[in-house]
């Protein structure tokens, strides 16, 4: 048996390292008091920022609302700001003739145009006229080679001479029963048939002089001396501007104003400051149901300096008032509801409904709603409501500028 051997690791005494655990429990047990006052002091210390936090912004509350106080304090000192007036200018309401017209525009026309063609062909020998020069009915314009019309007519008639001699000699020998009466009427109508060769030759050879058909100016020429123009060519344009004419398609509801004879006026910016008077000459019958328009046709007479194909602004008045009660037209309201203006009464812009009647030009006749002598807004309206308190300037009595419309609009915007 062998012996048994003891574990050097091994012994029943005390380790060595027991007094180094002693020292660590102690040291434990000394800072596990400090550890846990520590972890209930933070709660504390969180409790009291937050604290000082809600003071702050209390105090920051405190003193906003002490500063409010004293601006409603200052704004309170003389109660309710007063309104400050807004500069107008006014125009008075007065008694005027006003008329009633409808304005249109259209393109003048010439009725009486004809363009000059050629009735045969030919070689242009010689141009007689030129464009602008004033021609009348039958004047020749320009002549054509004519050699070989000429020599037709000259045929035709040596024709017509031979029967005409022949039909004498056959009368004679009718008379002494030598020939036939139906041999004597062959020759007859062999006379007649080249008479009319004959007229026609001649009427060709007059083709070669081109004449105008109507009196009037020459618009345009289209041939050259030396051209060859064919049948029908085209060769000189000529308008008749004596009388002229302007077209209007008039709405429907102008039905029952229009009338013939009733005076038109006429203003073309090819003449400036000159207005050209005329007359319906004829209305359509008919509306058209596409347009709802009816032609209204007016004359003009040519001289003056009206032209073909000019372009002007027409008016035509159909009634008219002697003493009727008018504003201007800028101190109307533009808005979409019923004709409105401002009148100034007590220092204050009143809107006032009206009813209006005939619009002449820059004025607009009041049916209702207004005096003679009320003033009315007819600048810085858009600055102004219902009740605001104006001031009344204009003619030199204030140096204050008064905003335009479009100004007023502007700073609203902003």
């Amino acid at each position: 048996m062998k012996p048994i051997r003891s574990n050097p690791n091994h012994s029943d005494a005390t380790p060595p390292s027991a007094p180094g655990t002693f020292r660590r429990s102690l040291a434990l047990s000394i800072l596990a008091p400090a550890m846990i006052a520590l972890v209930l002091a933070l709660p504390a210390c969180k409790g009291g920022g937050s604290a000082d936090a809600k003071a702050s912004q209390a105090s920051s509350k405190s003193d906003d609302k002490d500063s409010k106080d004293k601006d409603v304090a200052k704004d309170g000192k003389d109660g309710k700001k007063e309104d400050t007036a807004v500069p107008v200018e006014v125009a008075k309401v007065s008694r005027r003739p006003v008329a009633a017209s409808y304005s249109g525009t259209a393109s003048l026309d010439a009725p009486g145009e004809a363009q000059v063609v050629s009735k045969t062909s030919g070689i242009v020998l010689q141009i007689l006229t030129e464009e602008g020069q004033r021609v009348s009915k039958g004047q020749v314009l320009a002549r054509l080679d004519s050699e070989h019309q000429r020599l037709q007519v000259e045929q035709a008639a040596s024709a017509v001479r031979k029967l005409e001699s022949n039909y004498e000699r056959s009368q004679k020998m009718v008379a002494a029963k030598l020939v036939s009466t139906e041999a004597n009427d062959q020759i007859r109508y062999d006379l007649e048939s080249a008479r009319a060769t004959l007229n026609i030759a001649q009427l060709e050879l007059s083709y070669t002089s081109i004449t105008a058909p109507i009196s009037g100016v020459v618009a345009q020429r289209m041939v050259k001396q030396g051209n060859l123009i064919a049948l029908n060519a085209p060769l000189f344009r000529i308008v008749d501007d004596s009388r002229l004419e302007a077209v209007l398609n008039v709405p429907e509801r102008e039905l029952a104003t229009m009338k013939p004879g009733l005076v038109v006026t006429m203003q073309v910016d090819a003449v400036a400051g000159k207005q050209f008077s005329g007359k319906i000459d004829r209305i359509s019958p008919v509306v058209d149901s596409g347009s709802g328009t009816f032609r209204v046709v007016c004359a003009f007479t040519g001289d003056g300096g009206l032209k073909p194909g000019m372009f002007g602004r027409i008016g035509i008045v159909y009634d008219s008032r002697t003493n009727a009660l008018t504003i201007p037209r800028v101190a109307l309201l533009e808005d979409e509801g019923e004709p409105a203006a401002y009148a100034v009464r007590d220092g204050k812009a009143v809107r006032v409904s009206l009813k209006l009647g005939y619009v002449d030009g820059e004025v607009a006749e009041v049916r209702s709603g207004l005096s003679e002598g009320d003033s009315v807004v007819t600048a810085g309206k858009v600055a102004i409501r219902d009740g605001a308190k104006v001031q009344v300037i204009g003619g030199g009595g204030s140096a204050m500028k008064v905003p335009t419309d479009a100004e007023a609009q502007a700073v609203a915007k902003h």
